[in-house]
């Protein structure tokens, strides 16, 4: 049973074993802050918070090997059937969407008969990832104009942002920031980004002077975005100085070692203490030691990822490797720097640790299409093996001994 499974799997095996080690340990840190849910809730039931996790971890494994068994070529041409979806899809978020524990009414999407919600734009990040994949691989060989990029290239970023920007600037200007770093990886002109970066800016500008001129317009958080960067740099008490001062307790009460597996005081005091502010209550649980051991684990998948985007065999593996897979560990950094204070409070979660569906099961496609980039590496190789072992002349040899 257990060779059967192992030969099923393909690509990189140590990103296979990483993204089980992240899943496997989620279980401590997610289990011990859905107390704290639980008490809320009123019925004080953990146990269904680790069924709930656990299902989503069993949805986002079986993405994660159904999608690595595809083979990467066929994601080119799915980026361009997906695009227009998503955009539908965004537009329906803004249209419909609801409410999540008192958060933003217009990021998640309720999927209809499950009775689940889904938010859209992590599932627009990875396809918008994949495309700009495709249009790089395409135009390797030819030189780029500004004026031949605009329609195929930025008109599409820019409808994506422009519908996910009203109620989420963070996953905005992740996705922003990425597409840039992906886009400079892939050889464009360094002097178009900047001018698409100036176009960016005032773009934003325009849109905040907008909402703050016409508030009742449209549904967005202007307001929010402005107190979380106020309270980062100045001593003002709001909501999230509160998050904040409680998530540098927890872990100044972790120290080196740890208060122990379970035993977090701040989880009962920390809002989105199992997906949020997460780090903060594994450095509590498991100390200065656990906390470095979790950034390790994000610093060695991000080096496989480099190498499996190394070896791919074309330009389009090489760049869709890097498309999804660095977005992982940017995430997970700022989820990091949130906790500590470097970093303004964003709603980013921590990829594989952090409770919620959406994230876990759109980190495993991102995952998924590494490995599926990897597998085709090992086919490959494999080929070159099955060609050296059946040589022909070695054929020929044994015919004439015969």
């Amino acid at each position: 049973m257990q060779n059967t499974i192992i030969n099923n799997i393909k690509g990189d095996k140590l990103i296979w074993a990483i993204s089980a080690l992240l899943a496997i340990f989620s279980f401590l840190p997610v289990y011990s802050a859905a107390s704290n849910l639980a008490y809320i809730g009123g019925d004080g039931n953990t146990f269904g918070f680790f069924i709930k996790h656990l299902m989503h971890l069993f949805l986002g494994f079986s993405i994660m090997y159904g999608v690595h068994k595809i083979p990467y070529r066929y994601f080119r041409g799915l980026s361009m059937v997906m695009m227009p979806i998503v955009f539908v899809l965004l537009i329906l978020t803004i249209l419909q969407g609801t409410t999540i524990d008192g958060a933003n009414a217009s990021r998640w999407i309720r999927i209809p008969f499950v009775n689940m919600s889904f938010q859209t734009s992590t599932l627009a990040a990875v396809v918008l990832m994949v495309y700009i994949a495709r249009y790089l691989s395409k135009i390797k060989d030819k030189t780029i104009t500004f004026k031949e990029s605009v329609l195929p290239l930025w008109v599409p970023i820019f409808i994506i942002l422009a519908l996910i920007l009203p109620s989420n600037f963070s996953t905005t200007a992740i996705i922003f920031v990425m597409t840039s770093a992906l886009l400079f990886l892939g050889g464009y002109p360094i002097r178009y980004l900047m001018a698409m970066g100036l176009v960016g800016l005032v773009g934003l500008t325009m849109f905040i002077l907008v909402a703050k001129a016409f508030p009742d317009a449209m549904p967005n958080r202007v307001d929010t975005w402005i107190s979380r960067i106020d309270s980062f740099f100045n001593n003002e008490d709001t909501e999230e100085d509160y998050q904040i001062e409680k998530a540098k307790i927890a872990i100044a009460s972790g120290g080196i070692v740890g208060v122990g597996s379970g035993k977090s005081i701040q989880k009962n005091f920390l809002p989105q203490s199992s997906s949020d502010f997460i780090y903060a209550i594994i450095v509590e649980e498991y100390g200065l030691i656990g906390g470095l051991a979790l950034m390790v684990l994000y610093m060695w998948l991000l080096f496989r990822i480099i190498i499996v985007a190394q070896k791919a065999d074309t330009v389009f593996g090489k760049l869709l490797v890097l498309g999804v897979g660095l977005p992982i560990i940017f995430q997970a950094m700022i989820n990091m720097a949130v906790a500590v204070e470097l970093f303004p409070v964003t709603g980013q979660t921590l990829p594989l640790i952090s409770s919620g569906g959406t994230s876990i099961w759109m980190t495993c496609l991102a995952i998924g299409i590494i490995l599926s980039v990897s597998a085709k590496r090992e086919e490959i190789i494999k080929s070159e093996k099955d060609s050296d072992e059946t040589n022909p002349l070695d054929i020929l040899s044994e015919t004439l001994e015969d």
